[in-house]
């Protein structure tokens, strides 16, 4: 009996969880007949792929109406380096201040810390100066570098905290046997770090992807991310609302994130799995 309520429980906060995805993805294949007719938790009578039609190509994001496209393809040029670039410097970092400690690196990871607490308004005026300086303002290249400085506190904190854990007699027999600073890291350190590494992966990718604070500051006219793209979409003023694009819209902004986690937490599951049998 207990099992069950338990179950019950749990059944019922993933349905009222679920319950939003339901709606957009039901509204997003009506058309705007089938919107009004009916209600929101109504099935679509018979489903259309229109809505995801036009929000992908032709609905207007203010005054040009490419959809979503453009957008998308912003994104995907700016959160793939960033991703990588970032996780790493992290990687690395993480490395040095668990296993290769040096005078001061306790105060220089303090330093790291206080960057992942730090309020993110606070950095908008001198990053904006520097990519200024820098010649890389409203580009797609000064948005990615923004993502990666910003990433690294976090990347780097997560990396130490799993390295530490890590025996360092690891460390100390491979120097023995003649290892350098890198053959260690690269042969020894980084095929442990698989669920660590899957774990820095979604979080800087659904923090990359999903920012919009950073892409409306700093992106231009030809560098929107998909973020930016979504809200234009959704506030541009017309004489129908048309729902069903906007939930389709919704909701292509979200697939990529939704892969990753998909893919990225069956390596993740897989990782957890070998290191138990290991252990």
């Amino acid at each position: 009996m207990q099992r069950f309520l338990l179950w019950a429980a749990l059944g019922l906060f993933a349905l009222y969880f679920l319950t939003p995805m339901y709606v957009m993805l039901s509204t997003s294949l009506k058309d705007m007949d089938q919107v009004r007719a009916g209600s929101l938790l109504s099935l679509p009578t018979h489903a259309t792929g229109e809505a995801w039609a036009k929000a992908w190509g032709s609905a207007c994001t203010g005054i040009e109406c490419n959809g979503l496209k453009p957008f998308f393809l912003n994104s995907l040029m700016m959160v793939v380096p960033a991703v990588l670039v970032s996780t790493a410097l992290g990687a690395v970092n993480g490395y040095v201040l668990a296993k290769w400690s040096f005078r001061g690196s306790e105060t220089m990871f303090a330093f790291l810390l206080f960057g992942v607490f730090m309020p993110l308004q606070v950095v908008l005026l001198p990053m904006s100066q520097v990519l200024g300086w820098m010649g890389l303002a409203s580009s797609i290249w000064g948005l990615m570098l923004v993502h990666i400085v910003c990433g690294i506190p976090s990347t780097t904190l997560f990396f130490r905290n799993y390295y530490v854990g890590l025996p360092q007699e690891l460390v100390k027999a491979a120097m023995l046997d003649g290892a350098s600073f890198w053959q260690i890291f690269f042969r020894i350190v980084l095929p442990l770090s698989t669920p660590i590494l899957v774990v820095t992966l979604i979080w800087q990718f659904t923090n990359v992807w999903n920012d919009f604070l950073f892409g409306v500051v700093f992106s231009g006219a030809d560098s929107k991310p998909i973020t930016v793209g979504l809200n234009n979409l959704a506030n541009t003023s017309s004489t129908v609302k048309e729902y069903n694009v906007d939930m389709a819209a919704a909701l292509i902004a979200a697939l990529p994130t939704l892969f990753v986690y998909v893919v990225a937490g069956k390596y993740f599951v897989r990782g957890l799995t070998a290191g138990a049998v290991k252990g």
